[in-house]
């Protein structure tokens, strides 16, 4: 399995969640686990997911997860799970 954290950050609007998950439905990436919050009207986001089976490679999926973000008002960053556990480690 290749796991990849995707972040989620940016003023709360309507549909962030839907617009995300679309992509990643289409693109075969399994949500693994998901955590949300909305904090004074900022939200925040992260799924850890399974992009072993996905339809696109990985340099594409970050990417595509890019523009979206910005077609939608949010950062949408999306590592693969070694290097994010490297940066996050003490």
């Amino acid at each position: 399995m290749t796991k990849a954290i995707i972040t989620v950050v940016g003023k709360d609007t309507v549909g962030i969640i839907a617009k995300v998950c679309t992509y990643l439905a289409e693109a075969n990436i399994n949500i693994l686990d998901i955590s949300q919050t909305i904090v004074q009207g900022y939200f925040n986001m992260m799924m850890i997911v399974d992009v072993n089976d996905s339809s696109k490679e990985f340099g594409s999926i970050v990417t595509e997860l890019d523009a979206l973000g910005e077609k939608i008002g949010v950062k949408i960053r999306c590592q693969k799970e070694e290097i994010f556990t490297k940066m996050h480690r003490i």
